[in-house]
């Protein structure tokens, strides 16, 4: 037998992107070092899986602005990208459901892009008390 020891700090954790209730996608502090928007990247295109319908999507950074890409936005340490018109157009319902993406690395047609793949969580409903 051969033990390998595992480092904890060479495991990604909480490397996660959550939809926000206005429509923002938001990087977790690991998400925000995983896909450089500490350093290089400016601006991410966004990806969907045309054979099938898989909630996931498909990011790919950028080091420049595009006008085909989403901007990133970086509001004191927190990044984030205003996909509202995005997940509206594509019926990705963030206002019932807690929608949260877990990062990986992905390599598609020999190039290194993130799958985030798509975890959702039904919002409970808050009761409305009526005034007498």
């Amino acid at each position: 037998m051969k033990l390998k020891f595992i480092k904890a700090q060479e495991i990604d954790k909480n490397v996660k992107a959550t939809i926000h209730s206005n429509g923002k996608l938001g990087f977790s502090s690991e998400a925000a070092r995983k896909l450089s928007l500490i350093g290089d990247t400016k601006a991410v295109l966004i990806g969907l899986n045309e054979d099938e319908e898989d909630g996931n999507i498909y990011i790919k950074t950028l080091t420049e602005k595009s006008e085909d890409a989403f901007n990133i936005i970086k509001a004191g340490d927190y990044f984030y990208v205003n996909t509202k018109a995005f997940f509206d157009s594509y019926n990705i319902d963030y206002k019932n459901s807690r929608i949260i993406y877990d990062i990986v690395d992905f390599t598609y047609e020999g190039e290194s892009l993130f799958k985030f793949i798509k975890r959702e969580v039904k919002k409970k409903k808050k009761k409305i008390e009526e005034e007498s």
